[in-house]
C-alpha cells in the first residue's frame, strides 16, 4: 500500500508556557470550526474518507444485518402512577423510541413521538417525568444532537399542551408537588448574566408554578455555589420532604440537603445539611414508613443502604440496613410494603429488593424491609444486566425490572413479593434471529499486578485460530461495562470475528475504589489494563496484533487514543469516536470544565504533568508507523468538542511513518447521545467495515 495523499494542514508555532512547561499546539487553528481554513480542511477529509472507504466490501451487507438485528426494537421498564403506566418502546419500523401510556382501562396511547414532532429524525426525547397523580407529564426535547433540552408539560388525558417551552433545562430533574400545580426543577441562568464562556454552566434549582411565566420562577438554591454544579431534586410522594443534592461536575461526591415542606414555605424551604464537604456520594428517600433510606458509598466503596430519621438525618444517626458486600456492588433498591390482592398489609413490614452487580453481572436479592436480613434471590434469565428496577411509588407488592445480555434484547420482568414469583412482563416488540455466540469472562493481570476482567464473545467455545478481533473499552466516570444486546457485536461475531469488552479500572465494576484507581493521577492504570487485555487476547490465541482493532468513544476515545500512541505496535486499527484527545485544553471546550475532578486540571502545576504524561495529541511522534485510525465526530456534539479529533487527525496524518490510513468521519445534525436508528445503523456499518478491512475479516 502507498501512503494516502492527506489534505494539507498548516503547522503553526502556537504554544503556551504553563507552570514553566512549554506546550506546543501546531493545530490550534483547527479548534475553530467556522474558519474558512478549517472548513476547507474538513471538506478535504470528507473526500479522503470517501476515496479510501467508499467501496469497502461488505458494508452494505453490514447495513442490512445490523438493521435486522436492531429490528428487535426496545422496551423499557414501566413507571406507575396509580393504575396508569408510562413506558418507552421502539418497534423495528421506528427511528426513535416513543413514550406511551396505558390508561386504567387498558387503552395504550402514544404521548410523545419525536418523529411525529420532527420528521427529519433530528429531535430527541431526552427525559420525562409524570406528575405524582399521573395526570400531567413533563418532558424534554432537543434538536440536532445538542442536548440543549427544552421543557414541556402536557395533559396526559388529552395530550393538550399545558406548559412550555421552557429553555435552558438541560439535564434537569423535575420534582412534582402533589396536585401538579408546581414543581422544582433545574435551569441555567440567562446567558447575558454570566461570562460568555460560562453560559452552559451556572445551574440553579427553581420552583415553578404551572401556568406562570418561567422568568418569574423563584430560585431555591445555587447562587454562590460551584458554577459546574449538577443538581438532583426529589419530593417525597406525600409532598412533605424536599431532597436536593449537588455535585461539582462529575465529581464522585455530593452535598445533600433535606427540607420539610409542611410549613408551606415552598418558595424558601429551610434546607438542612445532611452531607456537606464529604468525599462520598449519597442519596436519600423518605419511605412511607417514616424512615429515611440512605443509599451511600460513604465508608463503603461498593455501596450500602442505611436508615435514619428525618428529624435528624446526620451521619452519626445512620444505621446499616443492607451493609456493604465483599464482592458485589449495590446498584439500586425498591421498597415493596403494600397490601396484596387480599388487601392485607404485610405482617413483617414488607420486602426490600436490592439490585447488584457482581464483577459486572447483574443480581437481585430480597431482604426483610424491617431488618435488612437477606431472605432470597430473584431468578434471572441468564448472566446479564438488570436495568430500571421500579415499584409503585404509592406502595405495592410488585416490582418491575429490565433484563438484557449479549444475545437477549431488552425485556421486562415482574416480581410479586407476596407470591415470590417472577414472570416476564414485556418483551422487545420485534423478532430477530440471533447468531450463536459463546461468551466467557476472562481474568488477566495488569502491569501493577491487579486482576482485571474482560468479556470475550466468539463464534467458537475455545480459541481455534487467531481471528480478527475488536477490543472495546471505556474506563472512566464510574461507568461499568455490563452485558447488553448489541447489533454491531453480534454482526461481527456472526461474520467470524471475536469481540472483547474490557472491564477496566475507572469504571465501577468493583465499586467506587475501582473507579478512583483509574482517575486523576492514576489514569495510566486504565491504559495499562487495556494493553494487558490486548496482550492476553494475543497470548491465548484469539487474535494477533495484525488482526486487532481497538474501539472506544468519548472517554473511551481518550482510552484508544492513548493506547495507539503508547503501544502502536500492539494494534492494527483504531476506531476513535467523539474522543477527548487534547488533555491540556479540554476544559475550555464542550462540558470539559465539569470533568476536572476525573482527569485533573491544566491550571494546577502537578495536574498538568499528569495530563501531559498521557495526552494523546501531545504524544504523537514523527516517523512512527501508527495503526490505521478512523475518527468519528458529530457536529452537534456539545459534550466533547470535535476539535479533539480534528487536531489529532492532522497530527497523525503529518507524523505517521507508515502507509496505514488516518481518516475522519463526521456527521451533521447529530450529537454525543441519542440518534435516529438509521444513523446508528450507518455508523455501526462504517466502523465495522473499517475494522474488517484493516484486520482481514470477511463481512460480505
Amino acid at each position: 500500500m502507498t501512503r494516502p495523499a492527506y489534505p494539507e494542514a498548516r503547522r503553526s508555532d502556537d504554544a503556551d508556557t504553563l507552570h514553566g512547561t512549554l506546550v506546543r499546539d501546531p493545530y490550534r487553528w483547527l479548534e475553530d470550526p467556522d474558519s474558512p481554513e478549517t472548513a476547507a480542511w474538513s471538506l478535504a477529509q470528507d473526500a479522503l474518507l470517501q476515496a479510501e472507504t467508499g467501496g469497502l466490501p461488505g458494508r452494505e451487507r453490514l447495513v442490512e444485518r445490523v438493521g435486522q438485528l436492531l429490528g428487535a426494537g426496545t422496551v423499557g421498564t414501566p413507571a406507575w402512577r396509580g393504575d396508569r403506566q408510562f413506558f418507552m418502546r421502539r418497534t423495528a419500523e421506528q427511528e426513535h423510541a416513543v413514550l406511551l401510556t396505558v390508561d386504567p382501562d387498558g387503552t395504550e396511547r402514544v404521548l410523545v413521538d419525536p418523529v411525529a414532532i420532527d420528521e427529519s429524525g433530528s429531535t430527541t426525547l431526552d427525559a420525562w417525568q409524570p406528575s405524582k397523580e399521573g395526570h400531567l407529564l413533563a418532558y424534554q426535547l432537543s434538536v440536532g444532537g445538542t442536548e440543549e433540552s427544552v421543557l414541556h408539560v402536557i395533559d396526559v388525558g388529552t395530550g393538550a399542551p399545558v406548559e412550555g417551552p421552557i429553555d435552558r433545562a438541560r439535564y434537569s430533574p423535575v420534582a412534582w408537588l402533589p396536585g401538579g400545580e408546581a414543581f422544582y426543577y433545574v435551569r441555567r441562568v440567562r446567558a447575558e448574566l454570566v461570562p460568555a464562556d460560562e453560559a452552559q454552566y451556572h445551574r440553579r434549582v427553581w420552583l415553578h408554578r404551572v401556568g406562570t411565566d418561567p422568568e418569574t420562577d423563584v430560585e431555591v438554591l445555587g447562587a454562590g455555589l460551584d458554577m459546574t454544579n449538577y443538581y438532583g431534586v426529589t419530593v417525597s410522594m406525600d409532598g412533605r420532604w424536599l431532597i436536593v443534592g449537588a455535585s461539582a461536575g462529575t465529581a464522585p461526591r455530593n452535598d445533600l440537603w433535606l427540607a420539610d415542606l409542611s410549613d408551606g414555605r415552598l418558595d424558601a424551604p429551610t434546607l438542612r445539611v445532611v452531607q456537606e464537604g464529604v468525599d462520598a456520594s449519597t442519596s436519600l428517600h423518605v419511605g412511607r414508613d417514616g424512615r429515611v433510606y440512605v443509599f451511600t458509598d460513604r465508608d463503603a466503596p461498593r455501596g450500602r443502604l442505611a436508615v435514619t430519621t428525618p428529624d435528624d438525618p446526620s451521619y452519626p444517626t445512620w444505621t446499616d440496613l443492607v451493609p456493604e458486600d465483599d464482592e458485589a456492588v449495590l446498584e439500586g433498591w425498591v421498597i415493596l410494603d403494600g397490601a396484596g390482592p387480599d388487601g392485607v398489609p404485610p405482617a413483617d413490614g414488607g420486602t426490600l429488593l436490592c439490585a447488584w452487580t457482581r464483577h459486572a453481572m447483574g443480581e437481585i436479592t430480597t431482604h426483610s424491609l424491617l431488618t435488612g436480613q437477606r431472605t432470597g434471590a430473584v431468578p434471572l434469565p441468564g448472566l446479564g444486566s438488570v436495568t430500571g428496577i421500579a415499584e409503585r411509588p404509592e406502595g405495592g407488592h410488585e416490582a418491575w425490572f429490565g433484563y438484557t445480555d449479549h444475545v437477549t434484547p431488552a425485556s421486562v420482568f415482574r416480581f410479586d413479593a407476596h407470591t415470590g414469583e417472577t414472570t416476564q412482563w414485556a418483551t422487545a416488540p420485534g423478532t430477530v434471529e440471533v447468531p450463536e455466540v459463546h461468551a466467557r469472562q476472562v481474568e488477566f493481570t495488569s502491569a501493577d499486578g491487579t486482576t482485571v476482567r474482560m468479556l470475550v464473545l466468539s463464534p467458537a467455545k475455545e480459541p481455534d485460530r487467531p481471528r480478527p478481533t475488536v477490543l472495546y473499552g471505556y474506563g472512566g466516570f464510574s461507568i461499568p461495562m455490563t452485558p447488553g444486546y448489541s447489533a454491531g457485536l453480534l454482526a461481527w461475531v456472526e461474520a467470524g470475528g471475536v469481540y472483547a469488552i474490557a472491564q477496566l479500572r475507572g469504571g465501577s465494576e468493583e465499586g467506587e475504589q475501582w473507579h478512583r484507581d483509574g482517575m486523576r493521577d492514576k489514569k495510566q492504570n486504565v491504559f495499562d489494563d487495556f494493553h494487558a487485555a490486548a496482550e492476553r487476547l494475543v497470548a491465548d490465541g484469539w487474535t494477533t496484533s495484525a488482526q486487532l482493532t481497538i474501539s472506544g468513544g468519548s472517554n473511551g476515545g481518550l482510552l484508544v487514543g492513548a493506547a495507539l500512541v503508547q503501544r502502536p505496535d500492539l494494534y492494527a486499527a483504531v476506531v476513535c469516536s467523539a474522543p477527548l484527545l487534547d488533555m491540556v485544553r479540554y476544559e475550555q471546550f464542550g462540558l470539559g470544565a465539569t470533568w476536572s475532578d476525573e482527569f485533573g486540571s491544566a491550571a494546577v502545576a502537578e495536574e498538568l504533568q499528569w495530563l501531559l504524561s498521557y495526552s494523546p495529541y501531545h504524544l504523537v511522534r514523527e516517523g512512527v508507523d501508527y495503526p490505521a485510525v478512523l475518527f468519528t465526530v458529530f457536529d452537534g456534539d456539545s459534550r466533547v468538542d470535535p476539535m479533539h479529533a480534528r487536531k489529532m487527525c492532522a497530527a497523525l496524518q503529518h507524523a505517521t511513518g507508515g502507509t496505514r490510513p488516518v481518516l475522519l468521519r463526521r456527521e451533521r445534525d447529530v450529537g454525543h447521545g441519542a440518534r435516529a436508528l438509521s444513523r446508528s445503523v450507518a455508523l455501526t456499518a462504517d466502523t465495522l467495515s473499517f475494522a474488517a478491512w484493516r484486520t482481514g475479516l470477511d463481512v460480505g
